[in-house]
């Protein structure tokens, strides 16, 4: 077996493990609250605890990774996480219930471990697929919503969460044996990473982004067992199938994502993820039936699952060489996003009697992200179109209608000597050598006005007053009205050889 696809196993493997750990307490909560006797509020805090030290670790997480190596981490992670499980298993109080699920949310920040590490056996044009798979690893949450109530059912919920001690002990075995060794090691200081991205716009943009995605997936997974309970008066067991399945469609397209943004623009995939998400938090804000309610959660875990693979196209792509610390935060203020909106929900309800604004506040984030994302969509082709007239290699001159310089590109400065600052609010008239006369500029601006392009060699002149001969062709640029907006003029010197063979 190929050590890439080794480590994918095994690190997929490792964060199911962490994630099946990591909401063993809201999985449970139908159980624990009878049993510790909870409030609302009490049930609300503990089931949002572990997502507290599941995000901000992650950040920490993410940069050691790229200085230990991911067989490192996830077996100090595995080996910490005893000490949570066994403080769960004999809780008596609601303190203990959140000191232990507190550090419970170490199974949630490993997530930081695997896109971290992961890239570095792949190219590029696959991190977008290999991330997707790699982050279907919150299956595990699925898998402890579903089976945790029917096994609590039979054997009570204490002897539930000593069951994980086993399948974590058989992980840390695996890492330790079968972890890469070797794996790349990057080795730069957290304040020297954190300088070069922190002021960069585009990383709290993809924070936003997975603030709503991985979010509301997060919310949703921890919320629902209690609220199907609460709300709709549904069995326990029910319950726990019905988050299961949620989870499990969350998690399924979540590898769909991340293949799609390997294929098309991933801006295009988040316009989607973000209108479809609107809706749906407009639909559950009106306390429907448990069937429209159901409807809800299903566009929320499609569109969240697509989100969540697409935004890990985008990390490496725009922070290639701070992956790790990016992704740390990224996934930090994914992990927050699943923090807050089940207090918020609990809140509102004990103030107002219903739901309808906390689930209002998901449609509104997301219609603002709805916006951002068409933003940089555009501002993308922008920078694109940006890019390829800086690198061109002919010179590039953009004038406007009346013939004033607005833009010139680097290899215009290049051939002529003169800088965009020395030209700017000028005509070309400040190259013309004095090798044409009059007649000659008449028909050029003629062909310009009849047919909208002119070309043919002239004679220019450089800033150190040097005569040089260029092939140069003028476009006339129009809007959608047909009315000349700017003028483009590309051009490039004729050598000695060219001119031998005119």
């Amino acid at each position: 077996m190929k050590l890439a696809t080794k480590q994918l196993y095994i690190q997929t493997g490792s964060l199911v493990v962490g994630f099946m750990v990591w909401v063993i307490i809201s999985s449970l909560m139908p159980f624990i609250k009878e049993d510790l006797h909870l409030t609302s509020t009490e049930i609300a805090w503990a089931t949002a605890v572990p997502v507290i030290l599941g995000s901000i670790l992650r950040v920490p997480i993410g940069y050691w990774t790229n200085k230990y190596g991911a067989r490192v981490l996830y077996s100090l992670s595995l080996i910490i996480l005893f000490l949570p499980i066994m403080i769960i298993s004999y809780t008596s109080t609601f303190s203990m219930l959140i000191i232990g699920g507190f550090l419970l949310g170490l199974g949630g920040a490993i997530f930081s471990v695997g896109v971290t590490s992961l890239p570095k056996y792949y190219d590029k044009t696959k991190h977008g697929l290999i991330n997707g798979i790699y982050g279907a690893g919150n299956i595990g949450t699925a898998i402890t919503s579903f089976l945790a109530p029917v096994i609590a059912n039979t054997v009570g919920w204490r002897n539930t969460v000593r069951v994980y001690l086993l399948l974590v002990l058989l992980f840390i075995i695996i890492n330790l044996l079968l972890g890469d060794k070797k794996e790349t090691k990057i080795n730069h200081t957290l304040s020297e990473q954190m300088k070069g991205v922190y002021k960069k716009p585009k990383l709290w943009i993809l924070s936003l982004f997975y603030f709503i995605t991985f979010g509301s997936f997060v919310a949703f997974t921890i919320y629902l067992p209690s609220f199907l309970v609460t709300q709709f008066e549904l069995d326990k067991i029910d319950a726990g199938i019905r988050t299961a399945g949620f989870i499990a469609l969350a998690t399924f397209f979540r590898p769909v994502g991340g293949w799609l943004s390997d294929k098309i623009n991933p801006f295009l995939i988040l316009m989607a993820v973000f209108f479809s998400l609107t809706f749906a938090g407009f639909l559950l804000s009106f306390t429907p039936s448990l069937p429209i309610y159901s409807f809800g959660c299903l566009l929320v875990a499609f569109f969240a699952g697509l989100g969540n693979g697409t935004i890990f196209k985008l990390v490496p792509l725009y922070f290639s060489k701070q992956a790790g610390i990016v992704n740390g935060i990224v996934s930090a203020m994914g992990g927050l996003g699943g923090f807050f909106p089940p207090l918020i929900l609990t809140i509102l309800f004990n103030w107002t009697g219903h739901y309808a604004i906390g689930f209002m506040s998901l449609s509104e984030f997301s219609l603002v992200s709805f916006v951002i994302v068409i933003w940089l969509f555009y501002q993308e082709k922008l920078e694109i179109s940006r890019k390829i007239v800086n690198h061109a290699i002919d010179g590039i001159c953009i004038t406007d209608v009346n013939g004033s310089i607005q833009n010139v590109n680097p290899a215009f400065s290049r051939i002529t000597g003169y800088e965009l600052q020395e030209v700017i609010g000028k005509t070309p008239s400040v190259l013309q050598s004095g090798e044409h006369d009059i007649n000659f500029y008449k028909n050029m601006w003629a062909s310009l006005l009849n047919n909208g392009y002119w070309e043919g060699f002239i004679w220019n002149k450089r800033k150190n007053n040097e005569i040089y001969k260029e092939w140069l062709t003028i476009t006339a640029i129009k809007d959608e009205a047909g009315e000349v907006k700017n003028y483009v003029g590309m051009f490039y010197e004729v050598n000695e050889k060219d001119k031998q063979t005119k």
